[in-house]
């Protein structure tokens, strides 16, 4: 009995020195862990301010950057956009005489309505301004009106520019006139100063100083063939229709046709075709003097934009200033 005692004494013994003895020590080293938990959380925290004060540099040190960044991604877009559109209309990128493949330069803008291209090698000095609005048969929208008058701008003041050619860039049309379900939607206050601009975006056409040419290689209808009849020279497919149809709406052309067409084709003429709405052939529109080349649509659909970048070719070695001046000349002797 004493034994068990003594050995049950012992045992609790120990038993209560190391229960006295753990806590402290469990203690200890939860405070040690501690201590090492904060050194380690404020190293990180150094760490992250380290970080983040090296990423405010870098944002730094690239903000002037990322504009022309986004510039480079822009042209290499388009740069995609008019591969495919040059893929499509091979031969207008072959010399004329011997096959070679001609070179286009990089300075490319463009957006969803215009596209606009300027030429390099053999045809440098020559510029092409595409109407790119398929779903809309290329009416005249706001967007484009916009776009045109911007590019417009920039060609006035351009002295290495001998040359402006407008087509299309898509097939059997080259503008059906203004955009009326765009125009449906404005408010009425907007339909004026939009038709306001609309008409100085033609003027300003008309009034460019080097030589500009039409491509019509589809139907150019009411406003479609004022911007025609506001270049200098018009080439059309004999396929192509075109006429100043805006009497059957109701209305009357009020971009310029109701002078330009009688200055073109002669005021008796130009009355007929406009109160009878009557379109024409490209054959029919050749035959009244309105368009100086009438040619056979080929495959491509795009004759008319081959005759007239053929057309320019032969006006782009003659003197610059002269060319300008002789424009002008005409111009102002029959106003």
């Amino acid at each position: 009995m004493l034994t068990f005692t003594k050995s049950c004494q012992i045992r609790r013994a120990s038993t209560s020195n190391f229960v006295r003895e753990t806590p402290p020590q469990r203690q200890r080293g939860h405070v040690t862990r501690k201590k090492n938990y904060v050194t380690r959380g404020s190293e990180l925290k150094v760490k992250e301010s380290r970080n983040m004060a090296s990423l405010v540099r870098c944002r730094v040190l690239f903000q002037p950057f990322r504009s022309q960044i986004n510039i480079i991604n822009g042209v290499c877009r388009s740069d995609s956009f008019l591969h495919t559109f040059l893929n499509k209309r091979e031969r207008c990128a072959r010399h004329a005489f011997n096959g070679g493949v001609r070179l286009y330069s990089s300075d490319v803008k463009s957006g969803d309505d215009l596209i606009v291209r300027y030429l390099d090698g053999d045809d440098s000095g020559i510029v092409v301004l595409g109407i790119n609005r398929p779903q809309s048969k290329n009416a005249i929208s706001k967007n484009l009106v916009t776009m045109m008058s911007e590019a417009l701008e920039s060609l006035k003041t351009d002295n290495k520019v001998r040359t402006v050619i407008l087509c299309s860039m898509v097939p059997g049309i080259f503008c059906a006139g203004a955009d009326l379900k765009e125009r449906a939607k404005m408010q009425q206050s907007e339909v004026g100063p939009f038709v306001t601009k609309a008409r100085t975006l033609i003027t300003e056409l008309g009034t460019l100083p080097m030589p500009t040419i039409a491509a019509i290689d589809g139907a150019a209808l009411g406003g479609g063939l004022e911007m025609a009849l506001a270049c200098d020279i018009r080439v059309a497919a004999s396929s192509a229709k075109m006429g100043l149809v805006e009497t059957k709406l109701a209305i009357i052309p009020g971009a310029g046709g109701t002078q330009r067409l009688p200055r073109t084709v002669g005021v008796s003429v130009a009355k007929e075709l406009i109160f009878a709405a009557r379109a024409l052939s490209g054959d029919e529109a050749k035959s009244l003097g309105l368009v100086n080349h009438a040619v056979e649509q080929n495959k491509s659909g795009d004759a008319a934009y081959l005759r007239a970048l053929d057309l320019a070719r032969e006006i782009i070695p003659q003197g610059p200033i002269a060319i300008r001046m002789a424009k002008l000349a005409i111009n102002q002797g029959i106003e």
